[in-house]
């Protein structure tokens, strides 16, 4: 894989970092700048609505940029609004900039996945999207526990600085390792297709489907993946810092579902879809049957993070190849799919939970969301040529 698919990474596990470590930050959020830690949530959502907005938005006004530019300019706002978050003492100045962080994420994200998918060649899709999705499972081995640690012992505003001071040299990768022009730069413009056009390609049932399936996937992997400190202290009954261990045992796993998918997702997306679909099915309802053993519980999160991430890296690789005839808006419909997951599923996950219901609701609604996905992919596994498969 070319280098500037590694230099890309790093700025998307910057960025996955900085949307999964406000979870373990938001009660130092809350008291310093005074508001309910319910109110200090807000933030959360308004990431997540950011992202699912700004990935299509975001896409679109920079689809007559050069790539270069247009991934530079992203990755500098997203860097600017972590620097804004550190230094101010109020909650709505920190509110606007985490949407301005979402929307410089969501765009990057949907640049940067078109922008790999020119890098390598036609069959070769699925391997470069995994290298983008590898950055954001070490976000969930290495930057969310680091942010944690580095928030608990300096305060959450170091972590927010971390987060800009980690962006600089994404920044110098971009402008070293990606070409001034790209092919996707070429076909932006004015021969290539217009926007009504590419945007008409959401009218193709299958892009829409394989979006729908990378979004039901992608919500049950976080609908989860949420709410796992509670199953680990008390269904599993295990001290609060086995939570970290279990947090890095599904990024371990996420990284090498994603990491072995990239191997399959570009000429066998169908084995990867008819073998590993069940066997998640099967590992949520095992999870939610076993969870109050450790040993299981260890095991089971590991798969399921290899497992979740292999699926749904496959899927997303086959919306970029659904969408090939949007050059340059293919990656916001592949970030839209993933983004509506994250953001749908703990929603879903937390609707489970109440008094009396104990932590186990949010692992069989996640099963519940892959059993749909099954059910809907079933018409899409009779093909299995690399351009036309899910």
């Amino acid at each position: 894989m070319p280098l500037p698919l590694y230099l890309l990474a790093v700025a998307v596990f910057a960025m996955g970092t900085s949307e999964f470590m406000l979870a373990g930050l938001l009660p130092d959020i809350a008291a310093s700048l005074d508001v309910p830690v319910g109110t200090a949530g807000l933030l959360t959502s308004a990431f997540a609505v950011g992202m699912i907005a700004g990935a299509p938005l975001m896409a679109g006004l920079a689809r007559r940029w050069p790539a270069r530019s247009s991934l530079l300019a992203f990755v500098l706002v997203f860097a600017g609004a972590h620097a804004v978050s550190a230094l101010t003492t109020g909650f709505v100045v920190l509110l606007v900039a985490r949407m301005a962080a979402a929307l410089a994420n969501a765009g990057f994200l949907a640049v940067a996945l078109t922008t790999a998918a020119t890098l390598v060649a036609a069959e070769q899709k699925g391997r470069a999207l995994s290298v983008l999705l590898a950055g954001t499972t070490v976000a969930t081995i290495v930057g969310v526990p680091g942010g944690a640690v580095l928030g608990a012992l300096l305060g959450w505003r170091a972590a927010f600085w971390a987060i800009a001071l980690l962006c600089l040299p994404a920044a110098a990768g971009v402008v070293k390792g990606i070409p001034a022009r790209t092919v996707e730069d070429a076909q932006a413009g004015p021969a290539g297709p217009g926007l009504r056009t590419e945007i008409g390609r959401l009218a193709r049932p299958r892009l829409l489907l394989v979006m729908l399936l990378g979004a039901l996937v992608n919500g049950a992997t976080f609908g989860t993946f949420t709410f796992l400190a509670p199953i680990v202290t008390d269904t599993a009954g295990l001290a609060a810092p086995w939570v970290s261990v279990v947090l890095v045992l599904f990024g371990l796993g996420s990284f090498l579902g994603v990491t072995l998918a990239g191997r399959l997702s570009d000429h066998r997306p169908g084995l990867v879809i008819a073998v590993g679909g069940p066997l998640l099915l099967l590992g949520w309802i095992a999870l939610a049957t076993l969870a109050a053993h450790p040993g299981a519980l260890f095991v089971l999160v590991f798969a399921q993070g290899a497992l979740s991430f292999a699926l749904g890296g496959t899927l997303i690789a086959r919306v970029l190849y659904e969408a090939a005839g949007a050059p340059t808006m293919g990656g916001s419909y592949a970030t839209a799919a993933l983004n509506i997951g994250a953001a749908g599923g703990p929603v879903l996950a937390a609707a489970t939970l109440g008094p009396g219901r104990g932590a186990l609701g949010p692992v069989w609604a996640s099963g519940f969301l892959i059993a749909i996905a099954l059910i809907l992919a079933l018409p899409l596994l009779r093909t299995t040529t690399p351009g036309a498969d899910v």
